[in-house]
């Protein structure tokens, strides 16, 4: 493609915005259902995002079925959303899925899995690799700037240029760790186009506490560790194992981050206290302090589902404009359920608009 050329001539089936990981997993989708699709990247390569998760490591999803996948979730409403998109991608399928692109995988003895050498480079480039393979276009180092709806499709406009397409897929992610292009550009286009942004708030994040207990082990991780939350009356009303990490402005690891998740989802916070558990001590959190949004490993809010048929992934206020992954007001725990839910999403969008296609 030449520079500066506009493309309103050339249209394209589907043009994705955000390659990361529900842009990838939808355009390879799309290149298995033969829809011309092109990707548009802000940043300079794809799944830039993806190559932080789990430390590098990329814990893709875990073994367990649709219904508990769902159950742990624990939000009913967005359980209830992606209810059909889960079932019809579950997580041992995305697995299954990898290994076909020739990724060797490992599960661990709690069910996540990993790429057996436990990289999260080997799941972007196997994206890649495909991609280049199908021959699918990637506007890298191309920030969308605006999406118009038109009689018969859309035209997205970037710096450089304008691409005619007849379905648009939103994918750019939520709002933290804005470094890896997450910068909230999806939320404001379907803002722009009529929708309602649900407030963001962190998720998955550490706790600010300035117990000493903590702050002289900062720098250790402790495998083993609990933690509990209890309500106003005392009483527990969450309990999750796994490991915690002390660090200089307090507590993480997957035992603190659902922990903060599930706070973030009650209605009423009151009274609210959290203990964790490691290294033989207990420590009390009674005063709730998440760390900043931007450090969050996903984003509470985004695009109200309300808005967006659950059957196809489409905004029921847009006709041909689809939303995949964490730009939208969903969410699960650490332990692989958030890229699932940026993989099941991204099918369905996709298999919906081959679906439309195939229906005079």
């Amino acid at each position: 493609m030449t520079p500066h050329a506009p493309l309103t001539h050339r249209p394209v089936k589907l043009a994705i915005v955000g390659g990361g990981a529900a842009g990838m997993f939808a355009a390879a989708v799309a290149a298995e259902r033969h829809i011309p699709c092109v990707v548009i990247e802000r940043k300079a390569r794809l799944g830039s995002k993806v190559l932080m998760t789990a430390n590098g490591r990329c814990n893709f999803a875990k073994d367990i079925s649709p219904e508990e996948f769902l159950r742990d979730l624990g939000e009913a409403s967005c359980a209830d959303f992606v209810a059909e998109a889960v079932r019809e991608c579950p997580p041992r399928q995305i697995c299954r899925g990898f290994q076909s692109l020739g990724v060797r995988t490992k599960r661990m003895t709690d069910g996540r899995f990993f790429p057996a050498d436990e990289k999260a480079a080997t799941i972007v480039h196997a994206f890649g690799d495909l991609l280049r393979d199908e021959e699918v276009p990637i506007l890298s180092n191309c920030a969308a700037t605006a999406i118009k709806p038109l009689k018969n499709g859309f035209l997205v406009s970037t710096k450089n240029f304008t691409l005619w397409a007849e379905n648009v897929l939103i994918a750019t992610g939520g709002v933290s760790y804005p470094k890896t292009g997450s910068v909230g550009d999806g939320q404001n286009f379907a803002k722009s186009l009529g929708h309602s942004i649900v407030p963001y708030r962190p998720g998955l994040i550490g706790l600010e506490t300035r117990d000493p207990k903590v702050t002289r082990l900062a720098g250790r991780r402790f495998e083993d560790g609990a933690t509990k939350v209890f309500d106003a009356s005392g009483k527990t009303i969450f309990e999750y194992r796994g490991e915690i990490d002390c660090e200089s402005f307090g507590l993480s690891g997957a035992a603190i981050y659902n922990a903060q998740r599930f706070i973030e989802h009650l209605k009423q916070r009151t009274g609210i206290a959290v203990e964790a558990s490691f290294n033989g001590m207990t420590v009390r959190v009674e005063k709730i302090n998440p760390r900043p949004l931007k450090e969050a490993i996903v984003t509470l809010g985004g695009v109200d589902t309300r808005e967006i048929d659950p059957h196809t992934m489409q905004s029921k206020i847009v006709p041909g404009l689809y939303f995949a992954g964490e730009v939208m007001d969903i969410d699960g725990p650490t332990g692989g359920y958030n890229l699932t839910l940026a993989f099941a999403t991204a099918r369905k969008a996709v298999a919906s608009i081959a679906k439309k296609e195939k229906t005079p």
